[in-house]
């Protein structure tokens, strides 16, 4: 039980108390951004607050909260508040707390630790325009809606699209080599759109690939996730396999359309999990059918591919691979897509939405393996 409040000063800190960084989510008293809080005998209080960077874009958001919070404390008349800028010792301070206290050279990629518990899902495609990015954005829209904490690396590094599709306009922060991710949706998102100007061609070979996707991993100040859903190129590439050496424990979810060309190169994708020894969670067949408007289905792109690439992965593979679900094809996930908006969140009760939120359920409730797990057995006495 917390200890009651005494004074108008202490009644003011535990306001501030409530406030959190907009990048980081953790109260602005706990990241030492408050340098000072005085009320003035006139009921005025003036804060003192160090921002992270210089032209910390979510500026206007801290002083809308601060202001809000502390005007609700009785006897407050007014808040002013003067914004300052962290010195470099400061932030070096603050990225040795997010990152738990410790400082090394290479930056550890926390889903990779062993007391991990975070879901890592890449979704995988043997070619490109199935929907395999439309699919990743809606999943970790639907996911983030049922209250998990999800984040999305747009490892595409040479097609990202993830940024637009989730309406995640904003620049990442940096604070000193760790980078601030911006959030949409309540989704964390990280891109390497997001560092090009304009719509800037990404030419890199392997090396600088595997080193993109390193930082996002380790450099990126994620937080506490319940899910990391990373959008991965078609084919089995650099990429796949970079992914692979980094987050050996990611489980694979392919997208497939029904024709039969797309989900036979779609089994070649999941059946990189034989060599990389991942787990192949599920398929996932994408544009299923037309739902016309006399309640007929007309299927467009045939139909059983879904079905095929779960069974010859499941043969292959020695182990049963599902399929999670089909998604009806649907011209307003595509305008949902442009608007930065995931249909998910945009149209609910449509059968594409219906469709990935029930895939979405599936994939937020998983058995965990005990392998390596302390069961707390003792052996009987004798």
């Amino acid at each position: 039980m917390s200890a009651p409040v005494s004074t108008v000063e202490d009644a003011i800190q535990a306001a501030l108390a409530t406030v959190n960084d907009p990048e980081i989510r953790r109260p602005i008293t706990e990241l030492g951004m408050v340098r000072s809080a005085t009320i003035a005998a006139s009921g005025v209080v003036r804060v003192e607050l160090l921002l992270t960077v210089a032209g910390c874009p979510l500026k206007d958001k801290l002083r809308a909260d601060i202001t809000a919070a502390v005007a609700a404390v009785p006897g407050v008349t007014g808040v002013e508040i003067d914004f300052g800028v962290m010195t470099p010792e400061q932030r070096q301070s603050l990225q040795s707390q997010l990152r738990g206290g410790g400082a090394t050279e290479e930056p550890v990629i926390p889903f990779a630790q062993p007391g991990s518990r975070t879901r890592v899902y890449a979704v995988a495609s043997g070619k490109g325009g199935v929907g395999k990015s439309s699919v990743t954005v809606n999943l970790a829209a639907a996911l983030a809606a049922r209250g998990l904490s999800v984040g999305v690396v747009d490892a595409d590094i040479y097609g990202h699209s993830v940024p637009r599709m989730l309406g995640a306009d904003g620049r990442p922060t940096r604070v000193e080599d760790m980078i601030m991710p911006p959030q949409s949706h309540g989704v964390k998102v990280i891109s390497i759109g997001m560092f090009t100007a304009g719509n800037a061609a990404v030419v890199w070979r392997g090396p600088m690939l595997h080193r993109a996707l390193q930082q996002f991993l380790a450099d990126v100040y994620w937080g506490d996730l319940d899910v990391l859903l990373l959008d991965l190129p078609p084919g089995t590439g650099d990429v796949a396999i970079s992914l692979a050496q980094l987050l050996p424990n990611s489980e694979i979810l392919i997208v497939t359309t029904p024709q039969t060309a797309a989900a036979e190169v779609a089994e070649r994708a999941g059946a990189i999990a034989l060599q990389t020894h991942q787990r192949v969670v599920g398929v996932i067949e994408n544009m299923s059918w037309l739902e016309l408007p006399d309640g007929s289905r007309m299927e467009i792109f045939g139909a059983g591919g879904g079905t095929a690439v779960a069974e010859s992965l499941s043969r292959t593979i020695g182990a049963q691979v599902p399929l999670l679900g089909q998604i009806p094809l649907d011209t307003r996930v595509r305008e949902a897509g442009d608007a930065g908006n995931p249909i998910v969140l945009a149209e609910p009760e449509s059968s594409a939405a219906t469709a990935l939120g029930t895939i979405a359920d599936r994939l937020a409730v998983r058995r965990e393996s005990l392998l390596g797990k302390p069961l707390g057995l003792k052996p009987a006495g004798r």
